[in-house]
């Protein structure tokens, strides 16, 4: 059996058919008026849910470091004429070009496992918490771990334990573990 790793690669396929967006925004209780921030949105399938949520009052910020899904996501902005979401391509290992204490709510889906297997968990989440609201929520969206597919190799999944120590290692207070989906599970958590 061959012994080496393999990069994981951080612009996989879209959970878009496997993952209700709906329910991570019902279950986090994001809400009409509320700033988001989709960090690794990917093909952006969850900004556009939370923009319906929170309104023209509310903001939405859609963060990949990967420009052709942020292109996607543009053309699909553009063609629903919707107002209220921002596409910015980052870095999150580097930065977050975004205010202090801006965010209301925070999702990363199918992404923290990416930055731990790459031992890039450190910048990331200082860069989230510093970007949150005291008491901001902070909810990571991960596959379960079990063996594939769908989803990322069997060695770089995260058990909902794995992302609570991490959470808390980095300064967040843990809410739950809710499953999202019949391959997903949510940790909530709060900025400190």
């Amino acid at each position: 059996m061959p012994t080496e790793k393999h990069g994981h690669k951080h612009h996989g396929k879209s959970t878009r058919d496997i993952l209700d967006p709906t329910r991570i925004l019902g279950a986090i209780g994001l809400d009409e008026g509320q700033i988001f921030m989709d960090a690794g949105c990917g093909d952006g399938f969850i900004s556009l849910a939370a923009s319906k949520i929170v309104k023209e009052n509310g903001k939405v910020y859609a963060l990949d470091a990967y420009q052709p899904s942020l292109d996607g996501l543009k053309d699909e902005i553009n063609e629903l004429e919707i107002g209220n979401m921002e596409v910015i391509l980052a870095d999150m290992t580097i930065t977050i070009p975004l205010d202090d204490n801006l965010i209301d709510m925070c999702v990363m889906a199918n992404v923290l496992h990416g930055f731990a297997s790459e031992g890039t968990l450190e910048p990331v989440l200082s860069e989230i918490r510093r970007v949150l609201k005291p008491n901001g929520t902070f909810a990571v969206v991960e596959f379960i771990k079990a063996d594939g597919p769908p989803g990322p190799p069997y060695d770089v999944r995260l058990t909902p334990e794995d992302v609570e120590n991490i959470l808390e290692k980095h300064g967040f207070k843990i809410g739950g573990t809710t499953e999202v989906g019949k391959y997903h599970y949510l940790v909530e958590s709060f900025k400190k």
